[in-house]
């Protein structure tokens, strides 16, 4: 006769089972204020809940850890993570694994229900996580449809702040973007953490510093009745600009000459049209590129840290108070030359000089180096792949008074306009810690975008900072750009191509050792459209 296997059970704490504490934190959830005893209930920054030792038996949790770790694991990775996941938890028939199922979904579930006052229903979404070393998750705010309450089990050794892997909570503003971190949650042994879904309940797994330990957890949500969710706020849009008039006198004082030779840039227009993307080394002048890395070095910029983090987490340098070695190279990208010149290293349609398909079949006449055969602006464009499309790049205005600015409202606005090429950019200062990300409402439209990097010495790819371009709605890389001294990276994207700069992880602490004078590097970073 076979044997039967041993029936194994989960049970709660005494705290969880006390009907006069579910009572007291019902009282407390349903006023909106903190509580403490044995169980923790605070609403700053907005309503979560933390019980520690929650389940009774420390055999039990021995037994389900090691069931865990006995699973397979796939990595997740993208730019809001990376860290290890294994499959859904909602069908595994391992003892210790369906007891905690039972535990959290049919018991738990009543018990928080009550506390909640909301109708939470029976779905079960449970899995395990494993992050180790430099592995995040990164400010998000947990809302789909239905979800009410996320919940984490942790199952770690001995942790502090210093190994990372904490739970931080935001705080946010009056458009309800997150701020900055007000409160981390240090992971322990048997600790359940949860928190209400709702349009502020924006947290991260901070990175783990750890290279020896692994912060394992379970988590999942409960799914209730769907809240109203508040009108997606769009931030103001960035102002774009015409060229400013400079000849071609800049491009001589600033770039190497050999990309201003018309064969070479024939070359690498058809190389660009083929590819849609282009690294160009040693693009500035050798003298040109030390006098911005020394200005850079000096520290006599103003860094502000650009958010919201939910989107964008790095440093932006005020231009108004640049050294003058810095305002004339963000000139050079804005000028009327350098619209020309990238016209001629693309194939886009930059400046009306830039020959149009219609001239191609026309001779080309001798000129300057750094200038194009005369042309119309009538024609389409040649682009380096895609569709053809007369995608025009307008001008954007700051909303006045704080209103919403409505994507589809620019659109029309866009087309309204004249059809000049545009330009906006930046200069961004790159450390541990810093990323952007892809967001719900990325507005995506043609463009070519141009990054400078400076200051690379020694940066690995494995640190992070590197652009990534992904297909709209999948996570496969199309392609990356990694930070390279005095190369000029351009990329040109259709609307159905979307990029963030993956998060600098603390390995990249690793090139100050190398280079002292290093932690991190910088880049000059414009958009332009035709």
């Amino acid at each position: 006769m076979k044997k039967g296997k041993k029936q194994v059970s989960a049970e709660f704490s005494d705290a969880v089972t006390e009907e006069i504490l579910r009572k007291q934190v019902a009282e407390a959830w349903s006023c909106r204020t903190p509580f403490s005893h044995a169980i923790a209930l605070d609403m700053d920054p907005f309503l979560h809940c933390v019980i520690p030792n929650f389940i009774q038996s420390q055999d039990f949790l021995e037994g389900l850890h090691k069931e865990l770790l006995s699973l397979d694991f796939h990595e997740k990775y993208n730019d809001l993570y990376k860290f290890q996941q294994s499959d859904d938890l909602k069908n595994r028939k391992e003892p210790h694994i369906s007891a905690l199922r039972k535990l959290m979904f049919e018991d738990f579930r009543a018990w928080l229900s009550k506390v909640s006052g909301i109708d939470l229903e029976p779905t079960i979404d449970m899995s395990c996580a494993k992050y180790e070393f430099t592995d995040a998750l990164l400010c998000h705010d947990d809302e789909l449809e239905g979800r009410r309450i996320a919940f984490i089990l942790y199952l770690v050794p001995s942790w502090d702040r210093d190994l990372g892997g904490t739970l931080d909570l935001y705080d946010t503003d009056e458009h309800l973007q997150p701020k900055q971190i007000v409160k981390s949650l240090i992971p322990s042994w048997n600790k359940l953490v949860f928190f209400e879904v709702s349009p502020v309940s924006f947290h991260q797994v901070s990175e783990v510093l750890s290279e020896e330990t692994s912060r394992l957890s379970i988590s999942g949500w409960f799914y209730g009745p769907s809240l109203t969710r508040p009108p997606t706020y769009f931030e103001p849009p960035i102002p774009r600009n015409p060229h400013i008039p400079q000849d071609h006198e800049i491009l001589y004082e600033w770039i190497n000459p050999a990309y201003l030779e018309m064969d070479y840039q024939m070359q690498i227009q058809e190389e660009f049209e083929e590819r849609s993307e282009i690294l160009l080394k040693e693009f500035l002048k050798p003298e040109k590129f030390a006098e911005v890395c020394e200005a850079l070095e000096k520290g006599d910029v103003e860094w502000k840290s650009h958010g919201p983090p939910n989107k964008r987490f790095y440093e932006k340098a005020e231009e108004n108070n640049l050294p003058d070695v810095l305002k004339e190279c963000m000139g050079l990208f804005r000028s009327e030359a350098l619209f020309l010149l990238l016209s001629n290293l693309t194939g886009l349609k930059l400046h009306f000089l830039a020959p149009s398909e219609d001239d191609e079949t026309e001779e080309k006449g001798e000129g300057e180096t750094a200038s194009a055969a005369a042309g119309t602006e009538e024609g389409t464009s040649r682009r380096p792949s895609g569709p053809e499309n007369n995608q025009v790049a307008a001008g954007s205005h700051s909303q006045e008074n704080g209103e919403q600015a409505d994507p589809e409202a620019q659109e029309e606005e866009a087309k309204k306009e004249s059809s000049v090429p545009m330009c906006q950019g930046e200069l961004r200062r790159w450390k541990t810690g810093h990323y952007t990300l892809v967001h719900d409402n990325t507005k995506t439209e043609f463009a070519l975008d141009l990054f400078l990097y400076c200051g690379c010495e020694g940066w690995e790819p494995e640190y992070g900072g590197f652009t990534s371009y992904i297909a709209k709605g999948e996570d496969e890389e199309l392609l990356i750009v990694n930070p390279e001294n005095n190369s000029l990276a351009l990329v040109y994207r259709d609307r159905e191509t979307l990029r963030f700069v993956k998060h600098i992880n603390h390995r990249s602490l690793e090139q100050s050792k190398a280079f002292p004078s290093r932690s991190g590097f910088w880049d000059f970073a414009f958009i332009y459209y035709e």
